[in-house]
């Protein structure tokens, strides 16, 4: 039989933890987002082109579609991808408390 009380307690606990560090985790986003939107502007980049490229290099994919020429651009995706790295640490380790909580309850 499938432990749906554990799963149940993990969804709650995740919830709960990214509520509370829902202020955090929306800063960094925006954060991401605005330093897309500026490597995007410097390199002449449509503002829906500068949020893909933001995303996609937050998350390190990196396709490669989208690749800054100029210094700033540069420096900007470097700050991006460690505020998505940050970001990405962030949830992960909610995820890992939810679990420890969820587990300890069972």
């Amino acid at each position: 039989m499938f432990p749906w009380g554990l799963t149940f307690r993990f969804l709650k606990e995740l919830a709960i933890g990214l509520w509370l560090f829902s202020p955090l985790l929306f800063a960094l986003v925006l954060g991401i987002l605005l330093l897309g939107y500026l490597a995007g502007k410097d390199e002449g980049w449509s503002p829906p082109d500068s949020f893909y490229w933001a995303f996609v290099t937050a998350t390190t994919v990196g396709y490669g579609d989208f690749r800054p020429t100029r210094r700033k651009s540069r420096v900007i995706a470097v700050l991006i991808a460690v505020l998505g790295l940050l970001t990405t640490g962030i949830i992960i380790a909610l995820g890992v408390l939810a679990a420890t909580k969820a587990w300890n309850r069972s």
